[in-house]
């Protein structure tokens, strides 16, 4: 199989990547992202929101200032932050994101999630009056489309597209704008497959990219900060997931990566330990069976399977015209 997807646009997206959220301490951040340059990762996933991209660009920087690495190997994701949901602050925030990254240009920029958040200033990424979210309810998803557009034309990103929204919203961008989105990032695995979504991208061309394919496990530690019990979907423990990955002599987790591969989706798992940095890339030298993808497809739970609640993690988002 193909190690990549490739864009409406002809631009070829590595089929795995690095994930990259929840990981902002410089020292095990770096370590990860060069053990994973000489693993051999060349797709690295990143946002303003997580407040990593200075060390992302760091790395970056260094591997391709000592020749390395290419820019052009590379395959660099952000997105634009819910506090930039505006047609005036496309640019801002992309021009920050490539200066903190040192890049010119980035390969995909995403819309990160479908509702603005009020915007205060540049570091204000979550504003709250109580416990509740400040939203700013007038968020224009074609407008801001247009300065996503702009910033094709003008060279900063090579590709844009959205995360976390849903099939009407794309289909409103898609109808309605110049440039169809390259790619739609969101929660997909084998518990919660969103075949249905997947099918409507298909009709215009738009590739799919899956965040959280074990059930993102390290949100349990994260929300307990935030003072919320939080049990996250044991997939790594799976008896049909275990069972296939004895068979194959391979770990539950390359399983749940083979699995989504196999069906031309693009899979960003996260980690920062330089083994399972290795096995989560060694997954292109074996297939799993018709019988077996099979099994692993009867686990989807549909809407049941989906571990992201925007509103448990920003209090009052469902009051917003786009939560739906």
């Amino acid at each position: 199989m193909d190690s990549y997807v490739e864009f409406h646009n002809g631009q070829k997206m590595p089929l795995l990547g690095l994930g990259t959220w929840q990981a902002d301490n410089r020292e095990e951040l770096e370590r990860a992202l060069n053990e994973a340059l000489n693993a051999g990762y060349r797709h690295f996933d990143t946002a303003y929101v997580y407040n990593n991209e200075h060390i992302i660009g760091d790395v970056l920087h260094g591997w391709i200032s000592s020749g390395k690495v290419r820019r052009d190997e590379l395959f660099i994701v952000t997105k634009l932050p819910s506090i930039g949901m505006d047609e005036n602050r496309v640019e801002h925030f992309l021009n920050k994101s490539l200066g903190a990254l040192k890049l010119e240009y980035v390969d995909l920029y995403l819309i990160h999630q479908a509702i603005g958040f009020q915007y205060v200033n540049d570091t204000t990424l979550y504003p709250r009056v109580g416990d509740k979210v400040v939203l700013d309810m007038g968020t224009d998803h074609m407008a801001i489309w247009r300065a996503m557009e702009k910033q094709v034309e003008e060279g900063r990103t090579k590709s844009i597209g959205v995360s976390n929204f849903s099939a009407k919203q794309i289909e409103r961008i898609a109808e309605n704008g110049k440039i169809l989105p390259a790619n739609l990032q969101v929660e997909a695995n084998v518990y919660y497959q969103r075949k249905e979504l997947r099918e409507f991208c298909k009709k215009y061309g738009i590739t799919v990219c899956a965040y959280a394919p074990f059930g993102s496990p390290g949100r349990k530690q994260l929300f307990a900060k935030r003072g919320v019990n939080f049990e996250p979907p044991e997939l790594l423990v799976d008896p049909i997931v275990c069972a296939i990955a004895k068979t194959h002599c391979r770990t539950p987790a390359q399983i749940l990566i083979r699995f989504l591969l196999q069906q031309n989706i693009v899979v960003i798992p996260k980690s920062i330990n330089s083994k399972r940095l290795r096995e989560n890339i060694t997954v292109f030298d074996f297939k799993l069976s018709a019988e077996e993808m099979k099994e692993l497809e009867a686990l989807d739970a549909g809407a049941a399977g989906r571990s992201f609640n925007l509103a448990a993690m920003f209090p009052g988002i469902e009051l917003h015209p786009e939560s739906n």
